[in-house]
């Protein structure tokens, strides 16, 4: 997975590469897809929410330039795997996700398999965590109509937020945003389609 989907487009970043070979894919996805989990594709987990594909979680873990011991938020659990790949390159991991099920179901895995530093919180993830913030790196794995405020008040500053924006559903640009001495600057990174970012700050 590393080596086909990773490396030869382009992903460097050897801790993001450590981490993906590290974190088990298989363990994250439902019993009937398994035999797929390492496969170029995104995977269904349920209540209309996927698993994104290994070179989207790669891009997207990459593009946080983040050094180990960083704080960073990440705004919709889903299955865990993003967050567990976060916590195996050494990040200090809080975890949003709405979908009570999928809170769980994240909670008791992490648990399982003896990842016992993030924290979980079950609440809209527009609205980030602000009890936890400042944070030095935030990552959103659903895509809204715009760039949810209250994350961009939670970075740190300086900081990073990589995020998927787009005004049609299931279309569009994931972008890097650079807070430095109070301006933010956006980065288009590439075209792709998430699930949905639901909340007070997305559809």
């Amino acid at each position: 997975m590393v080596r086909d989907q990773l490396e030869r487009r382009n992903i460097s970043d050897p801790n993001v590469l450590r981490a993906m070979r590290a974190v088990p894919r298989h363990k994250f996805v439902q019993d009937a897809m398994r035999l797929s989990a390492y496969e170029d594709n995104a995977l269904p987990i349920g209540y209309g929410q996927t698993i994104s594909q290994p070179y989207i979680v790669g891009l997207m873990s990459e593009a946080l330039e983040a050094t180990e011991g960083m704080s960073v938020l990440e705004i919709g659990t889903g299955s865990g795997y993003q967050a567990a790949v976060l916590y195996a390159m050494g990040l200090k991991v809080y975890s949003v996700e709405r979908i009570q099920e999928l809170h769980v179901a994240a909670v008791k895995l992490f648990a399982e398999l003896g990842y016992v530093s993030p924290q979980f919180k079950l609440d809209d993830g527009t609205l980030g965590w602000p009890e936890k913030a400042p944070f030095d790196r935030i990552l959103v794995t659903a895509g809204g109509p715009e760039i949810p405020e209250p994350l961009v008040e939670q970075l740190s500053d300086p900081g990073v937020l990589v995020l998927p924006v787009g005004r049609a559903k299931r279309t569009q640009q994931l972008v890097r945003i650079r807070k430095n001495n109070g301006d933010i600057t956006i980065e288009k990174l590439a075209n792709v389609a998430f699930v949905d970012l639901v909340g007070a700050h997305g559809w």
